[in-house]
């Protein structure tokens, strides 16, 4: 049975990176993104964690909302680039200096701080938790120890999210 499993995951996983081929989503996962992000900034959905990221374009200035999921972590909330450092959302955030909107049931404007690649293993972890969706992403499974997280931390930008309220 174990077997079973993880051959599917295997296959899921290998589906998933090459729905996003490129560190970038495809036609189909851009339409699911888009309806990803409606529900999560609706609250309807079922993880806790998943909200719309709302972001300053930073070639039009226009909102882009992006589906992504919320890791907790000592008392404070995280947003992690599962695709790495040159997601759109992320260059976005950057262009942006931080100044973001999460949607979930409301508007909270935030600032998000990028943190240390010393300090990201630990999240990257807690996100591989909260985020099944990013597994296939991420060459580490969720239960290694911290040391492994260490050695892929420079590839995924993490963010500390802190409200404006």
């Amino acid at each position: 049975m174990n077997r079973i499993i993880q051959s599917l995951a295997g296959y899921f996983g290998g589906l998933k990176r090459k729905l996003y081929e490129g560190g970038r989503p495809g036609a189909f996962m851009r339409a699911m993104n888009r309806v990803d992000a409606l529900l999560y900034a609706s609250g309807v959905f079922f993880p806790r964690n998943a909200v719309t990221l709302e972001v300053a374009g930073r070639s039009t200035g226009r909102p882009i909302s992006v589906p992504v999921a919320v890791a907790d972590h000592n008392g404070e909330r995280f947003l992690v680039s599962m695709l790495g450092p040159n997601a759109n959302w992320v260059r976005n955030v950057r262009a942006a200096d931080g100044h973001a909107i999460l949607h979930r049931r409301g508007r909270e404007e935030v600032t998000l701080e990028e943190i240390p690649v010393e300090r990201r293993a630990p999240v990257l972890r807690r996100y591989l938790a909260v985020a099944p969706g990013a597994r296939p992403h991420i060459p580490v499974d969720r239960r290694a120890p911290l040391s492994e997280f260490e050695e892929i931390a420079r590839r995924y930008p993490v963010f500390r999210i802190h409200s404006r309220r």
